[in-house]
């Protein structure tokens, strides 16, 4: 594993510090590569949701854009 050497803002260093002494995650590096994983599963899902938007308006399904689409459904997802 690579070693990198990056720094915090004072609120972001807080606050990890603060998950690593509840015993959320062992030390900060655990917790930091834990968060990107998180991000890469989202940007995997963007990915998909993107590609079945992109698929919607090219077959004259919709007129909607994907914007327009994405509005929609977070606005039904938040009830």
């Amino acid at each position: 594993m690579s070693r990198q050497s990056i720094s915090f803002t004072k609120p972001n260093d807080e606050w990890l510090k603060a998950q690593v002494d509840n015993k959320e995650y062992s030390s900060k590096s655990e917790l930091v590569n834990d968060l990107i994983r998180q991000a890469r599963k989202q940007q995997v899902q963007i990915n998909w949701i993107r590609a079945k938007l992109e698929k919607a308006e090219n077959s004259g399904f919709t007129n909607d854009s994907k914007e327009s689409i994405l509005a929609q459904a977070k606005s039904l997802q938040n009830g």
